[in-house]
């Protein structure tokens, strides 16, 4: 098995290699033949892994591939941890890339950077795969910061965009903030525990827990609440937690197939997954999972708010991505890590598939993704209508599939817990399930009923896209539906025994499971809650207002203008950052340029300097006259001075 685990993430990268360095040479069929077979290839191979771990029930594997770095006694090394939750995130990760490659073939097809972008995706599947299966936080901040990479390459792949650009270096420099709490809860980590090694810091989690540190004078913190807080404060970051979720929406500059990429398998799930790895240390600090529940109750809701008043098709969805990680994060947050990560699962499949369907409907539509310029496209894209509806069913929690089994899992979990946010979270998540539901259909209604907006020409080249972008629809579709039917195995049972922690007295999601036995029993008690009936009204909600009585959406927005604005701004935040953090940046900047380059440097330093220099000069330079007769008598002053010198202080 030791082959197969380093074959996993090497055969995309191998992929990636050859499309990037080789790919004029091999062609665009080479490119994505190559980079298509290794992520196959991975795909494959996570099935056995499933098999061997889940299935058979093989032991953990936990070892070294190589030492990379020994310094001061400690080892850096390259290693694989491969259990459940390893397991179920290759599984995940490899399928949606593959679908992504797929699709990505009749995406791209016109695409003069086709090699590049299937290299990229290539790495980007490698970066995560590493991250994923990593024994140690040396290799899992190798691939945290990797994904990161490949998301800016890829953010601004279309380079010759400005807005693409600035994009790319939003998530950056956002990412970049949580990346630097991340790092400094591993340092740490490292300075209290001595290892960089998972099972040898999980081992004294308690030892560490124990002991306080300083950071404000006359203020002792645990330590263990300072590694989780920053820990997740990088969290934050990658999976587009409030407030540092503002470059997620702009991802959409990229390619389609890229953002159903980040959005559902690969970077905003770093986070979550990281978490929930972590979770012997977290269970020691109920101060750090509350303050996740309470970051993730404002992202649930408030990022949906905001795909209310979306147009771009792919906006809608993706502030439904951060909603949705916001509903993960509270998973976290109420210690229902098995919930976070069955929810992460599910969301993936049906996050990829409205990603993919929002493609095929910009294709068809001569990239034209405003919603108001759409309508009516039921008929002519039947494969898309179909999948789109039942991603968008699954978003907002139908019964029956895979978004309703984890969803209402993670309420029901949140309800049962005892922490001190979790009253609050509860509530933010209830109503984050109405207003998904009206976004969601807000946009479904809008573009496959309601009358024809296109334009003509547009219209009379309708069509069902080709089947490399259907066939990827399908696929994703089946796991849509059915994946949630897991939910027994995975919530309640001892799935995830060998892989997360929970304390008993944080466990509500065990107190759920004391009230589920079956399927049909799931039903009867979520029909006994208020999630479906808040689903259904902001499903009934949408329908009414975009099908029946349009004019109803008009009269709202003028009547709440005030609120419309508000939302439009995307709570000022942009403003926040650009013009009050940074703004203050650049003003302290300019300040500390004049004083200390301008002033001092230039001032004192470099240009006082030289003014002195050449003062003395012009002083010395008068002496220098010329006349022999000067010259001659300085000398025979210069004699008697020394004379007198020798005499006075000298022996003769």
């Amino acid at each position: 098995m030791e082959k197969i685990y380093l074959a996993i993430p090497l055969l995309p990268l191998f992929g990636a290699i050859v499309a990037g360095i080789f790919g004029r040479q091999i062609g665009r069929a080479g490119a994505h033949w190559v980079t298509i077979l290794g992520v196959l290839g991975s795909f494959v191979l996570s099935l056995i892994v499933i098999k061997h771990i889940i299935f058979d029930g093989a032991p953990v594997y936990n070892d070294a591939v190589y030492t990379w770095l020994v310094s001061d006694g400690i080892n850096f090394q390259v290693g694989f941890l491969v259990d459940e939750l390893t397991a179920l995130m290759m599984g995940v990760v490899t399928f949606v890339s593959l679908m992504v490659h797929i699709y990505t073939i009749g995406y791209m097809s016109d695409d003069p950077g086709y090699q590049r972008f299937f290299s990229y995706i290539a790495l980007f599947t490698f970066s995560m795969l590493m991250l994923v299966m990593s024994n140690n936080f040396m290799q899992l901040f190798f691939g945290w910061e990797a994904v990161g990479v490949v998301s800016y390459l890829l953010i601004g792949f279309w380079h010759n965009r400005e807005s693409a650009i600035l994009a790319n270096m939003k998530a950056f420099l956002v990412n970049r903030v949580g990346d630097f709490g991340f790092l400094l809860g591993i340092g740490v980590v490292l300075a209290y525990a001595g290892s960089l090694d998972y099972y040898e810091v999980f081992h004294k989690g308690e030892g560490i827990a124990a002991q306080t540190m300083t950071i404000i004078p006359g203020s002792e913190w645990s330590v263990m609440t300072v590694i989780c807080i920053l820990l997740f404060i990088g969290a934050m970051g990658k999976s587009a937690q409030f407030p540092l979720h503002v470059w997620l929406p702009d991802s959409m500059e990229g390619p389609t197939p890229i953002s159903a990429l980040i959005h559902a398998a690969t970077m905003v799930t770093a986070g979550i997954f990281m978490v929930a790895r972590m979770s012997p240390l977290y269970e020691l600090s109920e101060t750090a999972l509350n303050f996740i529940l309470v970051i993730g109750s404002i992202t649930a809701l408030f990022m949906g708010f905001l795909g209310l008043i979306q147009n771009d098709i792919k906006r809608v969805v993706a502030y439904s991505t951060l909603s949705q990680l916001g509903y993960m994060t509270v998973a976290l947050g109420a210690s229902a890590y098995g919930a976070a990560i069955f929810h992460l699962m599910t969301h993936a499949f049906f996050k990829a598939l409205l990603f993919l369907a929002a493609g095929s409907v910009i294709i068809a539509m001569h990239h034209e993704q405003d919603i108001r310029k759409m309508g009516g496209l039921k008929k002519y894209m039947p494969i898309t209508y179909w999948t789109s509806l039942i991603g968008s069913l699954a978003l907002i929690g139908f019964p029956g599939l895979a978004g309703f089994f984890s969803k209402d899992s993670i309420i029901e979990a949140v309800h049962h817990s005892h922490l001190g946010a979790a009253g609050i979270a509860y509530v933010a998540l209830l109503m984050g399930v109405f207003v998904t539901a009206l976004y969601s259909f807000r946009m479904f209604f809008l573009v496959f009923h309601t009358e024809e907006r296109m334009d003509e020409h547009t219209r009379s080249h309708l069509h069902e896209t080709p089947w490399v972008v259907t066939f990827p629809l399908i696929m994703l579709a089946i796991p849509s539906v059915l994946s949630g039917y897991l939910f027994e195995d995975i919530l309640f049972g001892d799935f995830f025994s060998r892989s997360i922690a929970v304390m008993g007295s944080h466990n509500g999601l065990a107190e759920v499971g004391t009230h589920i036995h079956g399927t049909w029993s799931f039903f009867a008690h979520a029909f006994q809650g208020a999630a479906f009936y808040l689903a259904m009204a902001g499903l009934g909600t949408a329908w009414f207002i975009y099908m029946k009585k349009p004019q109803i959406a008009a009269d709202l927005q003028t009547r709440f203008a005030v609120i419309h604005k508000v939302l439009d701004q995307k709570y000022y935040m942009d403003h926040l950052y650009l013009n009050v953090f940074a703004g203050a940046g650049r003003a302290i900047g300019q300040l500390f340029w004049k004083l200390g380059d301008v002033m001092v440097i230039d001032g004192f330093v470099v240009n006082g300097s030289a003014r002195v220099v050449g003062w003395f000069s012009s002083v010395v330079r008068t002496l220098q006259t010329g006349y022999l007769y000067h010259y001659a008598f300085a000398m025979i002053i210069g004699m008697v001075v020394l004379v007198f010198a020798f005499a006075i202080y000298g022996n003769f």
